[in-house]
């Protein structure tokens, strides 16, 4: 966990675009001296004057940001539920990251010590990944609309190019201040401040009151199996272990160990079992859902159910609410010690650079998590004050039929992310991979009635579609979309694999700026 901590901070340094203390996540842990899995939920919450229709004119139609200067921006990004003051909800991070480490940290290090490297970061300077470079090319309209986010991540007007060095003193200063402070200065003191001034500035309404109620939720974790092997995940407010936990069970009724690999048989049973996974996370998850509907949903004889009515052509589900969807801005990291504990860690900000909010003064970004509410006044997932939005967010620990620790991981990557995970794990169990192997292979994912969106073949892929699968797969009534090769669309799953030898091998992603490190 002290690791956890330092690791969690550090990345809010040098990928501010994804994560850090503006935002929130959640945490699984596996403590090997009891074999107990726990979970956290530091996810964002809405403030205390949400309102379903907050985003939505007169006619029901969504609104758009209108910059200082009465330009009214266009396209997905910049919808008042992603951009500006409406779309930021309650930071978790820093309150997250203050009980794990009070709960399961060694109590060796302080808080400061466990900062340093991002204090050292953020004075002193970091390079700007290819990563980094994409994300701020890719939303520069937005970024290049708000003063203070300009002023701290762009280059004289301009996105950094990877390689340039970035350096944030303001943020150093933030942090020294939580170091020597507590998670106190950022939810009742100055910073709390600072965040209520910018929020409202950008139109927001965001009160210190709904900062000094914010709480973390220790969860308990959901839990299954897949082949014998146990699978521990996420609760709500998260949809992801619900429905990671869904697709596996939908997938133990296929023999897929005797398929070929991506082969047009193998690419429907993923296909599917994600659809009918989507078609439920639409109708049935919210924070608050009651424990029936999750038991069964995490059922084997629903999954038994649901397999029943897959044919053996593209299937007619009920499609999800593409309002509720994340975006694939978030991190992921997982770590093991020598004694066997366990974390698996995924924290966001929502969009590329949040809500495109920075706080003046002290370096870091707002969130936008309130887009993953529906849009839909009526939704069981509708905006309420105080709510968490939905989330597929999914660090998971596996153990071994015998209970021992088999493996942690989690990915980001919006609503990619249970269908990643899944296959993953599907790979490592049925396909004995090693846990690189696994990440590396070619993924697809689907949501609708027809697209599956596919890696693009190169002479590096692993498991490539093949012309004749991606033929079969269109006669089967797929409409195939094509993606990159090693895309980021696809996530960046972080994963560590404990061989049952003694040896542990970490798998890091090559679609991300991922990479496994030991000590």
């Amino acid at each position: 966990m002290d690791a956890a901590v330092a690791v969690s901070y550090t990345l809010g340094v040098v990928e501010p675009y994804t994560s850090g203390i503006g935002g929130g996540g959640y945490m699984t842990i596996y403590k090997a001296d009891t074999g107990e899995v726990i979970m956290l939920d530091f996810r964002e919450t809405a403030p205390a004057a949400t309102d379903a229709r907050q985003w939505l004119d007169a006619d029901g139609n969504i609104m758009y940001y209108t910059t200082e200067e009465g330009a009214t921006l266009t396209g997905a990004y910049s919808r008042l539920n992603r951009l500006g003051g409406l779309a930021v909800a309650v930071p978790g991070e820093i309150a997250g990251l203050e009980e794990a480490l009070n709960s399961y940290g060694s109590g060796n290090f302080t808080r400061a010590m466990l900062m340093a490297d991002g204090i050292k970061y953020a004075e002193e300077g970091y390079l700007c990944m290819p990563m980094m470079e994409e994300a701020s090319n890719e939303e520069y309209t937005q970024i290049s609309a708000m003063k203070e986010l300009s002023e701290y991540y762009l280059n004289d007007g301009w996105a950094y190019e990877t390689g340039e060095v970035i350096t944030n003193p303001d943020l150093a200063k933030t942090y020294r201040l939580i170091a020597e402070q507590g998670p106190e200065v950022f939810y009742s003191g100055e910073i709390a401040d600072a965040i209520v001034g910018s929020v409202n500035g950008y139109g927001g309404h965001i009160t210190k009151e709904d900062f000094s109620s914010y709480k973390v939720e220790h969860r308990t974790p959901l839990s299954s199996t897949y082949r014998d092997y146990k699978v521990y995940s996420l609760p709500p407010s998260s949809s992801g272990g619900t429905h990671l936990i869904e697709i596996l069970n939908i997938l133990e009724n296929y023999d897929l160990a005797t398929m070929e690999i991506n082969s047009p048989e193998y690419i429907h049973a993923i296909a599917e079992a994600t659809k009918i996974a989507f078609a439920d996370r639409a109708e049935y998850m919210y924070e608050n859902v009651e424990q029936s509907v999750l038991d069964g949903l995490t059922s084997k004889e629903y999954a038994k159910q649901r397999f029943d009515g897959i044919d053996a052509g593209n299937g007619k589900y009920t499609a999800a609410d593409p309002a509720a969807f994340e975006h694939g801005s978030t991190t992921s990291y997982s770590i093991i010690d020598k004694d066997g504990n366990m974390v698996t860690c995924t924290q966001t900000i929502g969009d590329f650079y949040g809500s495109k909010i920075a706080v003046p003064g002290y370096g870091f970004i707002l969130n936008n998590e309130m887009y993953d509410f529906s849009l839909d006044p009526e939704s069981v997932n509708c905006a309420k004050p105080g709510a968490r939005p939905l989330s597929c967010i999914t660090p998971t620990v596996v153990l071994t039929p015998d209970n021992e620790p088999f493996l942690t991981v989690g990915t980001p990557g919006g609503t990619r992310i249970f269908s990643v995970v899944a296959q993953v794990i599907e790979r490592m169990i049925d396909f004995d991979m090693d846990v690189q192997e696994a990440i590396n292979t070619t993924r697809v994912w689907a949501d609708s009635e027809t697209e599956l969106h596919y890696e693009r073949t190169t002479e590096d892929s692993v498991y490539p579609l093949s012309e004749s699968a991606m033929k079969a797969l269109e006669d089967m009534g797929y409409t195939l979309v094509d993606k990159a090769a090693y895309d980021n669309y696809f996530g960046g799953v972080q994963a560590i694999a404990l061989n049952g030898d003694g040896t542990v091998r970490g798998g890091a992603d090559p679609r991300r700026s991922g990479k496994a490190l030991a000590y």
